[in-house]
Formats: structure tokens, C-alpha cells, sequence
């Protein structure tokens, strides 16, 4: 289990999602990047709803644990193999909850937290059944350093958002530049989803998505709230 330290009260919380709902293309640079790359069933066109797929619970790891880049990659011949980095900011949901309104949402958001939304490109792009299994291999979503109350920031729509490999900037933006506000997030995800105590919502990446390769460091650092940190390495097979 992952364990958070909740900011300013001395709490220590338990990461144990029923469900991850992650959104996709919820930053309009990251859309035009996401039809270079060609994620399938997308182009540059800015989506009329909430991009909705799920990961895992499986993904979870804490700071400083290490993504692990699957070892079936092994049974592929990918001519560019390709696994990415995504920074986001993430809420933890504190209480059941079903069709929210929009000015109500923050009533049942626990905390936000930094997260890495570790995505296998060829994978995902290559899959019929859609995102599924390239966005949940085990590791593939780091969650950290702290847990933060909604009133302990100022404003979570404008909160500066990095992410650095190796110590250079990748990805550089704010949260306000969303397409759908944290509010509008939490009524579409709550029409569609019945959400528990626990779960876990991914607000989408800014542009500026890479590859990550073994013995690589990557940084999610979000105003506020702090530095997400992991390793990379590569599974090892054992047939």
C-alpha cells in the first residue's frame, strides 16, 4: 500500500482507489502533439466532452519507486518502442458521490496529488480494444509526494505544472489552461461513474510527452503540492 502524508494536518492517507479515471487530451497543445504521434482514434480536433479511459490500480507506486518497462515489450519488434512520460495533476475523491454539479465539486474532493500517467505508445496505438492495456502495466502510474485539501491551495486551476527527465524542463504549463475546468471533470465523471472514497480522477498532461528509457529520472513537480520523483529500469524475463 501507498501511503501519503496529507499536508499540514500530521494524517497519514492510504492510496486505495476502486477505480483510476484518467482524462485524455484535456490540454489543446497536447492535443495537435497526440495526432503527431498518432494515439489512436484521434486527431487535432479539440473533443466536445471529457475524454474518459481507465488504469488500473496495479499502476500504483510511490516516491521514489522505479517505473518498470514491461518485458513483453520483448516479444514485440516495435522499430521506435516508445513508453511516455505524462505529468498530472490528480484528485482523490473523499465521498461517494453521483451526478455532482459542477459548483459543488470541491465538496467531494479529498486532495490533489501529483502523478506520472505512464503511457506504452505502440501499445496503445496498436491495440483494437483501445488505451486499456498500454496505460496499465504495472508501475505506470506514480502518485506523490503528499496529498493536499483543496483549501490548502489558493486556486488548484492555476497551479504551475512541470515535468523534467533527467533534470531538463519537458513539460512546462499551468492548470488553468485545461479544456475542461477540475469542476466540469468532476460532474462528467460522476455522470457516468458512481465514485467511492478513494478514487482516483487524472486531469490530463500539457504538451511536451517523451520517451522514457532505462536508468532515466523523471520529475513531476506541481505547484504547491511538490516533486514526484521515480526511477526507470527495464524488466528482466525469466524464461
Amino acid at each position: 500500500m501507498i501511503k501519503l502524508q496529507i499536508k499540514g494536518t500530521g494524517e497519514t492517507y492510504t492510496v486505495n482507489p476502486t477505480k483510476i479515471i484518467a482524462l485524455g487530451l484535456n490540454y489543446e497543445e497536447h492535443v495537435k502533439e497526440s495526432a503527431m504521434v498518432k494515439v489512436r482514434g484521434f486527431d487535432a480536433e479539440i473533443p466536445s466532452e471529457p475524454i474518459l479511459f481507465p488504469k488500473t490500480p496495479n499502476v500504483l507506486i510511490g516516491p521514489g519507486d522505479d517505473i518498470v518497462l514491461p518485458a513483453i515489450l520483448a516479444e514485440y519488434t516495435f522499430e521506435n518502442e516508445r513508453t511516455d512520460y505524462e505529468a498530472e495533476l490528480a484528485l482523490i475523491i473523499r465521498d461517494t458521490c453521483s451526478w455532482v454539479k459542477p459548483e459543488d465539486a470541491y465538496d467531494y474532493i479529498l486532495g490533489f496529488t501529483c502523478m506520472n500517467d505512464v503511457s506504452q505508445r505502440n501499445i496503445q496505438h496498436r491495440d483494437k480494444a483501445g488505451w486499456f492495456r498500454g496505460k496499465s502495466f504495472d508501475t505506470f502510474g506514480p502518485i506523490g509526494p503528499v496529498l493536499v485539501p483543496p483549501e490548502a491551495l489558493e486556486d488548484p486551476q492555476n497551479l504551475n505544472i512541470l515535468c523534467r527527465l533527467n533534470g531538463k524542463v519537458v513539460q512546462s504549463s499551468n492548470t488553468r489552461h485545461m479544456i475542461f475546468t477540475i469542476p466540469q471533470i468532476v460532474a462528467f465523471v460522476s455522470k457516468n461513474f458512481t465514485l467511492y472514497p478513494g478514487d482516483i480522477i487524472l486531469t490530463g498532461t500539457p504538451s511536451g510527452v517523451g520517451p522514457l528509457t532505462e536508468g532515466d529520472t523523471v520529475e513531476v513537480e506541481i505547484e504547491g503540492i511538490g516533486v514526484l520523483k521515480n526511477g526507470v529500469r527495464r524488466a528482466r524475463t525469466t524464461g
